[in-house]
């Protein structure tokens, strides 16, 4: 994409301040007092994760190295030799905290789709990524259902992208309602999401499914004067050992072009 933020360039709320030392720590740095060897180790590790994050553009790395120094600083806080430091060592320890916030949030905006709240192309290829490597490593199964809402083309040209929007916000509310905690919801492109259940067989991919029917039939969105009723199709695919994520998108691909096929609102398993 053309924006700043997804070509991975941060842009944090506040700029970095200096932290000027106080006089005794000047004078121990200047040679004019003994330098307590755990207070200049302290530094020292500090300039090691300064020169990390200069390497590293990945955000998740960055946000790991400043729990690290983060964590020195409490450590700091019991030493009484550098009572004097404490101060310094605060601020400075806000000023982590503060900056470890703002690359947390530029990390969940960069993979989350803004209207629906779901994970956007980005995240969710890292999820499927993720999740297929876990599975491949324990053995585990894992199942994605590729959703496709019905009539999504209709909805728009007939009651505009208003009531549009508001049916895929409400899909994805009642998806998020119906899957379980580490289950993942993603946006593939347009009216098209995937669901992941990471420990999942196909009867409980498609239980899942089934449940998530019924929420959107008893609960139909209030437009105007009318009800109307969200329905969808979807193909589930449970992974094959050593099967690539490609592969596997495109088996519950083509299950679901098989449900549209024979009359949507229905869901279809993946051979």
């Amino acid at each position: 994409m053309a924006s700043e933020k997804n070509r991975g360039v941060l842009r944090l709320a506040t700029a970095p301040r200096t932290i000027h030392p106080k006089p005794a720590l000047r004078a121990r740095s200047e040679g004019q007092m003994p330098v307590d060897s755990e207070e200049e180790e302290y530094y020292k590790r500090i300039e090691v994760y300064a020169q990390q994050i200069r390497q590293t553009s990945d955000i998740g790395e960055i946000i790991a190295i400043l729990d690290k120094a983060l964590g020195q600083t409490h450590a700091l806080h019991s030493d009484n030799e550098v009572i004097n430091a404490r101060r310094q060592v605060i601020f400075a320890e806000q000023r982590i905290e503060q900056l470890k916030a703002e690359l947390e949030l530029v990390n969940k905006l960069v993979r989350e789709d803004q209207l629906t709240g779901s994970l956007n192309r980005r995240g969710l290829n890292d999820a499927v990524t993720r999740e297929a490597a876990r599975a491949e490593r324990y053995g585990t199964p894992l199942c994605i259902v590729l959703i496709d809402t019905d009539n999504f083309k209709k909805i728009n040209d007939t009651h505009g992208h208003q009531l549009g929007d508001i049916v895929l916000v409400h899909l994805v509310a009642i998806i998020k309602e119906t899957i379980r905690a580490h289950d993942l919801i993603g946006r593939y492109g347009g009216d098209e999401f995937i669901v992941l259940l990471p420990d999942s067989r196909l009867e409980e991919a498609t239980a899942v499914m089934n449940r998530l029917k019924r929420g959107l039939t008893d609960r139909p969105i209030s437009w105007g004067n009318q009800q109307l009723l969200v329905t969808f199709s979807a193909g589930v695919a449970m992974r094959l050992p050593g099967e690539t994520e490609s592969a596997l998108i495109n088996r519950a691909d083509q299950a679901l072009y098989e449900a549209k096929r024979v009359g949507k609102d229905r869901v279809i398993v993946a051979s």
